[in-house]
């Protein structure tokens, strides 16, 4: 009798927003799912129907698009604007999606659960266990711990169970996936075995951000800047972020005319910042929306230095992913928040930026004003942040550093940290 050959895994999905979505957590899995359907390998994708930035979008409930088969569930559209209403829009999202993971798990398929909605690998987890799959958990921050460092409203009563739910679905995923060091002890501190942690870095596509000259930069001109020092915020403006001690900087530095300080993006802490500019009469602080993606290059590249900035209290329970994309456009950053943290750790090892506590406005005011007189300090820091991203952050090494955590996941053959696996010297034609 002829064998029946096993069916080969398939790799799915899970997190509310998906291509054509631009929203970062989007891009990302988008990026990594076509490149695996680029490889001819089976890749499913269970999402929302909505779009982050407009949520009366209603897309295809199912299409394929690039080789990516794509999932997706109805969900309420109440929104972000209450709690309630976004607790609502999670429960029928793990509803509709729990429905579609029984539908399509096949013994030894790998799931990837990523962390929007939070809480979505206990519903993986479930799954999975049922259907005798693999599950990947994709670590993008830590739920409940950033609720409740957030003082969120409801939530602080509930943390400990859903902390213990949490850590049950992380053990029984055959790996973690994190962003830095930091949350990897966060997690091996509640229990989780090292052997299931690995880390990989988020990524920005170096490609299409490159470093670009500010002579040779549009915006540069368009935004009056020609010859200023230019201090840069670019991204989500959110609660997570500090801004308190840029203003007073900018505050300390208004009789300057040389150094401006330019915020582009949005967020729920903008309007703060701009209140703020405004009460004390700031003429230094311009203000610019989000750019497309097509000016994302010119955008990144108007400062001379970024910051980048987070709550310490936060620190290993988000990793602020703006910093890929300034390495990838050869800039500095000035970091504000934990003078040990992930972002701290990478700017002294890889010597491209400097980092100050919430609150050092002297120190921060000086440094600034060192650097808009060195120029030479400034360009070797930015040279220095784009051959770290070359090395560590591209898309390309993030991408295969993915793909030898899945090959591992679905044959169950254990494996070292992806990311130490890809700096491992290649033998050909030995053992």
């Amino acid at each position: 009798m002829p064998t029946v050959s096993a069916p080969v895994p398939k790799t799915i999905f899970v997190n509310r927003y998906f291509y054509p979505d631009h929203s970062a957590t989007s891009q990302l899995l988008s990026d990594l799912a076509f490149d695996l359907a680029s490889r001819g390998q089976d890749i499913h994708v269970i999402t929302g129907c909505q779009l982050y930035g407009n949520p009366k979008a209603s897309l295809p409930a199912n299409e394929s698009i690039r080789g990516v088969h794509v999932h997706r569930v109805q969900t309420s559209r109440f929104g972000r604007a209450r709690l309630w209403g976004r607790m609502i829009d999670y429960l029928t999202f793990y509803t509709g999606a729990t429905w579609r993971l029984l539908r399509l798990i096949q013994s030894g398929d790998v799931v990837v659960a990523k962390t929007d909605p939070p809480m979505m690998s206990v519903c993986a987890a479930w799954a999975v266990r049922i259907k005798r799959g693999v599950l990947v958990n994709w670590v993008q921050d830590l739920f409940p711990e950033v609720a409740t460092s957030m003082k969120v409203y409801g939530v602080r009563f509930a943390a400990p169970m859903l902390k213990r739910l949490r850590n049950r679905s992380f053990r029984v995923g055959r790996s973690n996936v994190v962003l830095g060091e930091i949350m990897a002890e966060r997690l091996r501190g509640e229990g989780i075995p090292s052997d299931r942690i690995t880390v990989i870095a988020n990524w920005a596509d170096g490609d299409a951000i490159r470093p670009i000259d500010k002579r040779d930069n549009p915006l540069v001109r368009e935004w009056r800047l020609d010859g200023k020092f230019v201090l840069g915020y670019s991204g989500n403006m959110g609660h997570v972020h500090e801004f308190k001690t840029m203003i007073d900087a900018a505050d300390r530095l208004k009789a300057d005319d040389e150094i401006v300080f330019v915020f582009i993006g949005d967020g729920i802490a903008r309007q703060w910042v701009v209140s703020e500019v405004t009460r004390r009469g700031l003429t230094n602080v311009q203000f610019h929306p989000y750019q497309s993606a097509d000016r994302l290059r010119w955008s990144l590249s108007v400062p001379d230095v970024h910051f980048v900035s987070l709550r310490p209290t936060l620190e290993g329970l988000i990793v602020p992913s703006k910093f890929y994309g300034i390495a990838a456009a050869g800039r500095p950053i000035i970091h504000i928040g934990d003078p040990d943290g992930e972002i701290a750790r990478i700017l002294q090892r890889e010597q491209c930026g400097w980092s100050f506590c919430v609150g050092e406005v002297d120190a921060l005011t000086n440094c600034i004003l060192r650097l808009s007189h060195r120029g030479p300090e400034v360009l070797d820091a930015g040279l220095c942040a784009r051959r770290a991203f070359d090395r560590h952050y591209s898309r390309s090494h993030a991408l295969d550093s993915w793909r030898l955590l899945l090959e591992s996941a679905s044959t169950g053959v254990p494996s070292m940290n992806a990311e130490d696996a890809l700096d491992q010297p290649v033998v050909v034609g030995g053992k």
